[in-house]
């Protein structure tokens, strides 16, 4: 399965890196405030979705452009599915995006990708066999102090509502690390977390197709993700911090202070 997650995902690159040729010509639209798709992210989930689909016809999918598809009930199977993460990025000829695709198995991550067809890099994980980096295991940073790490995270850019928590966190752990960084692929801090690039990394308002292949690549390196209290519903509510275990905990309580109660109650799974 990894193997064909891999090929659906260098498929949409190669998509991708012709597009990024010809920029000027790409139609695009725009979904909501900051958040726009253009006709290069359904071309290349398309791509994706048919590969996976000829290869396993009863599996369901979740992608972010074209949403659901297949009887959840059904399959023990999802794929979940981001064929462009960092769009914004793509469009300005900025070169940090991604494809990001994981696998569910009875709802727990089980295979994940994630590809930067801008230099080639390929990050994979299969539960229980580690991640790797084109062939070169992973494993996250082993930095001990918040003090020494630098972190990364993106700014609330399409629903504003949690806006003054999330500053009040930036502020309090500017001073507490060496530095922030927010290039603007969610798929890719995640990813240089695993590979440890970044100790550690936290971001409010995310959807389940951002993180969760990012989310089984940290803990196959040995990191530890969770949402904003530290529990597992990251997926789910779109809240996540991530890091070595030693800088999780920390930055989970420089946090704290400035979880709301509309953010506590939006981490809650979901009445079922």
């Amino acid at each position: 399965m990894l193997n064909t997650a891999v090929k659906a995902a260098r498929r949409a690159g190669n998509i991708i890196n012709q597009a990024s040729k010809n920029l000027d010509l790409l139609h695009v639209s725009k979904k909501s405030h900051s958040d726009f798709v253009s006709e290069v992210d359904g071309a290349a989930e398309d791509a994706i979705i048919k590969i996976l689909l000829d290869a396993y016809p009863n599996h369901s999918i979740l992608a972010e452009e074209s949403g659901a598809r297949g009887d959840l009930s059904q399959s023990e199977y999802q794929w979940i599915i981001d064929p462009l993460d960092g769009t914004t990025n793509f469009l300005h000829g900025f070169p940090q995006y991604a494809v990001s695709i994981a696998l569910t198995h009875k709802g727990i991550l089980n295979q994940a990708v994630i590809y930067n067809p801008t230099n080639n890099e390929l990050f994979v994980a299969s539960r229980g066999h580690g991640a790797y980096l084109n062939n070169h295991r992973l494993r996250v940073s082993k930095r001990t102090r918040l003090a020494d790490c630098l972190l990364g995270t993106g700014f609330p850019f399409r629903e504003f509502s949690h806006l003054d928590a999330y500053l009040a966190m930036f502020k309090d752990l500017i001073p507490r690390t060496v530095g922030i960084r927010r290039p603007g692929s969610a798929a890719l801090d995640l990813a240089y977390v695993a590979a440890g690039r970044y100790d550690g990394f936290w971001e409010i308002g995310l959807s389940p197709w951002d993180i969760a292949a990012g989310c089984l690549l940290i803990t196959e390196a040995g990191g530890l993700v969770g949402d904003l209290q530290g529990n597992d519903t990251q997926i789910q509510s779109g809240q996540i911090v991530a890091g070595n275990p030693k800088v999780f905990a920390q930055l989970l309580q420089v946090i704290a202070p400035h979880l709301t109660d509309e953010l506590i109650e939006a981490q809650k799974p979901a009445a079922t």
